[in-house]
């Protein structure tokens, strides 16, 4: 055990799967019915008391508790709060089986629509509310958690999603009233955390974390009033902890104000944005606790300690009260660097994961008081920024020209999309509201076999690609028997969207053991972006060209463009992000005209992430989404008007983004609209959309198997929105976490609805 120091350290958050992804085993073996509730009770315990003992072990003070999630922290946040519809309460039998049907559906009831947590990658499921909605205490997770964590020796800090966080994600019940804003619960739910917080009162806690990174966003007058309101009601309880306000992801600016002035007993301020160490350097927090998040919760590079300490220095200069502590919880970060053997010694320096970031804090703690102390862990940062900012691997100057040379015409294509509209039809000869998928098909046990036996060495190249190649020509059958007009090859040479593509380009680097959550059991490998950007050779060529020889309906080519790449991808720090995004696009831009000149037709480049990566702020998006757009359209643009290209986007709001979606001038893009009713078709023609558009009618990630009624319902809004020549009919996303036996109903469905409801436009 490391000795403490007077200055305390702590973090806001912690990784949640284990470091072998050990609960989203537990949780997939109960949905399987192979394991008890018991049983994956035991797994979580055991992950909570490792991941506690890990922080104390390395000099964390006050470890949280309650951040620990079956699945998300919003849905245990309803949950907490009593925020269950009552469909769900009569779907399932126990509490955690409607927990999990709020989460991913079940055969009675369709999930919680699921969106992206601001402007990360993590997912969150989206509270229903309405006027009829009657909020209920449940404290029994937190008070366990916290009993644990206690019984463990540790100081403990529960974490609690704020009602004022909570209220603004939430949405209104489709049996709402129109004019039905959910902040307009806030007094009764006041009356539900003031309860929440008596009962963690009682129960020994000292501090509750009360997360409301809402505040960052541009909110109008009365949602700053709002906060003014619920902090004053919950500051002045009587029998309550001492409340820890945490913010983060962006600059706070008027709701500095409100934070400083409230009767609150700290703030987590992230001090990774200029602009909110100034505030506080400025106004000064007297009274109250400062958790200054010096260290990045959300990015994987060595930190620059000695600006860390120095920033430390002039915060603790103004305030009482000051704890050492990271920007956001670590959720979003892998969980140790030092697992990645595979990686050499210069790499892997320049890497600090959520157990490193543990150790950078504590060294800042301890330099606070005793630099001389904290030197290994100063001189390690020195380091590795000097061997980071010196090393020829991160420079690489034909790349560097080749993005100085883009011209504008680069960035446009040859014309307008009505005359490539014609041309594709011509080209294409699809019927109304072609159907297609987004691109991925089930990636099954078998498929996961021959990838681990290939990384072991068990069998060589050839003995895969056979594997791969069967696998296509599987897909490829099953999409023709069900009757797809546009097929895919189903990416079963694909890890992931992301990373495939990243072991193939110079500049990146994948790990081994670098899981992030991004939504209930789905883990992610983020990979690392730590040069300059280019492609060797061709990535996808002859896996479109096999299967295209298979069928003569056009296979679509299938990439992952410059945002994405970027957007899920642990991305360097020492050069502005358009211009990596630049460096990606020409990468994408040789393999698009590879495709095409092996005959593709149809060619994806998918963008979920232009959404997610919005800035929060929205003085700052003018600037994003010029590039962002740019980089998009220098990845496609080199194609003849023949060629259709597509990208598709999921699971965001997409209101404020349709001008940039519309400046893609990608020839159809396909859009989530499920779990929304079909209301985006709405909000397109609202937005005067005019390219193609294929909003999704099928959820999957829900193993629900939609009926072809629910389907041909979904269509039918679709086309009485839009014009049924914009409409393509596909599910809301890849396949890839899908069963094939629930893939194949659900997309025979698909196409038997899209046929009736062809049928009575054409008519």
């Amino acid at each position: 055990m490391i000795n403490p120091t007077p200055t305390p350290a702590t973090v806001l958050g912690w990784p949640r799967q284990g470091p072998k992804r050990e609960l989203k085993r537990a949780i997939e073996s109960y949905w399987a019915g192979r394991s008890s509730a018991a049983e994956l009770d035991s797994v979580a315990t055991g992950l909570r008391a490792d991941a506690w003992k890990l922080l104390a072990d390395n000099g964390i003070d006050e470890v949280p508790t309650g951040d620990f999630s079956y699945y998300d922290h919003v849905l245990d946040a309803a949950t907490m709060v009593g925020a269950i519809p009552q469909r769900y309460r009569d779907a399932a039998e126990t509490d955690l089986d409607v927990y999990f049907a709020m989460a991913r559906g079940n055969d009675a009831v369709a999930p919680l629509e699921m969106t992206k947590w601001f402007d990360t990658n993590y997912h969150y499921l989206v509270p229903e509310l309405s006027p009829a909605t009657t909020f209920a205490a449940d404290a029994s997770r937190q008070l366990a958690h916290l009993a644990q964590a206690t019984a463990a020796g540790h100081t403990a800090r529960p974490v609690l999603v704020g009602p004022l966080t909570f209220l603004l994600l939430a949405k209104a019940a489709p049996d709402a009233p129109a004019d039905f804003e959910p902040l307009s619960l806030l007094d009764p739910l006041l009356d539900v955390y003031a309860e929440i917080l008596a009962a963690l009162h009682d129960a020994g806690a000292q501090w509750v974390q009360l997360d409301e990174p809402a505040l960052v966003l541009d909110q109008p007058a009365h949602v700053l009033d709002a906060a003014r309101h619920a902090l004053d009601r919950l500051g002045s309880a009587t029998a309550r902890p001492k409340l820890l306000v945490a913010t983060y992801f962006a600059a706070l600016q008027d709701a500095f104000e409100v934070l400083a002035e409230a009767p609150v007993d700290g703030l987590a301020v992230d001090c990774t944005v200029p602009e909110n160490v100034t505030a506080v350097l400025e106004h000064g927090l007297p009274g109250k606790r400062l958790v200054a998040g010096v260290i990045d919760g959300r990015n994987i590079w060595t930190a620059d300690l000695d600006d860390k300490l120095a920033i430390l220095r002039r915060l603790a200069g103004q305030v009482d009260d000051l704890v050492v502590g990271s920007s956001c919880s670590l959720l979003h970060v892998p969980l140790d660097a030092s697992k990645e053997v595979s990686l050499d010694d210069e790499l892997r320096s320049w890497l600090a994961f959520a157990r490193e970031k543990v150790l950078e804090l504590r060294t800042l703690a301890t330099a606070l008081g005793d630099e001389e102390a904290a030197t290994p862990g100063l001189e390690r940062s020195r380091q590795a920024i000097g061997s980071r900012h010196t090393s020829a691997r991160t420079h690489d100057d034909t790349v560097r020209a080749g993005v100085a040379a883009v011209s504008d015409a680069d960035a446009h294509r040859r014309s307008a999309f009505e005359q490539r509209r014609e041309v594709q039809q011509a080209e294409l000869g699809l019927p109304l509201l072609p159907t297609t998928t987004i691109g991925s098909f089930p990636q099954t046990d078998a498929l996961r076999k021959a990838r681990a036996a290939l990384r072991r060495g068990e069998i060589d190249q050839a003995a895969y690609d056979a594997a791969m190649r069967d696998e296509i020509g599987a897909v490829i059958a099953l999409q023709e028997e069900i009757g797809l007009d546009v097929l895919v090859h189903g990416e079963p040479e694909r890890n992931d969207m992301v990373q495939y593509f990243a072991e193939q380009l110079d500049g990146y680097l994948a790990t081994t053991h670098g899981w992030v959550q991004s939504y209930g059991t789905r883990c992610v490998r983020p990979p690392i972006i730590f040069g300059d950007v280019s492609r060797p050779e061709p990535m996808t060529v002859r896996w479109w060209q096999h299967a295209q020889s298979l069928t003569q309906r056009p296979v679509k080519g299938m990439l992952t463009g410059p945002v994405t790449m970027l957007a899920w991808s642990f991305v360097r720090d020492d050069q502005p992000l358009g211009d990596t995004a630049r460096q990606v696009a020409l990468a994408l831009r040789d393999e698009v005209s590879d495709l095409e000149s092996a005959g593709c037709r149809v060619i994806q480049v998918d963008e979920p992430a232009l959404r997610e990566t919005l800035p929060l702020r929205v003085a700052d998006r003018a600037a994003y989404l010029d590039w962002a757009t740019e980089s998009f359209r220098l990845a496609t643009s080199s194609v003849d008007d023949t060629t259709q290209v597509h990208t598709h986007m999921c699971y965001a709001d997409f209101g404020d983004i349709f001008a940039a979606i519309d400046d893609l001038d990608a020839d159809v893009i396909s859009l989530e609209a499920t779990r929304s009713g079909m209301s985006l078709a709405d909000e397109l023609h609202t937005a005067g959309y005019g390219k193609g558009v294929g909003p999704g009618v099928y959820d999957i990630h829900s193993p629900r198997v939609p009926s072809a009624d629910e389907v041909r319902e979904l269509l039918t809004r679709a086309v009485g929105a839009l014009d049924a020549r914009q409409v393509w009919v596909n599910p809301d996303c890849g396949l890839k976490t899908r069963r094939t036996d629930e893939v194949r109903p659900a997309l025979a469905n698909l196409v038997s609805a899209a046929a009736a409801v062809r049928a009575t436009v054409s008519s």
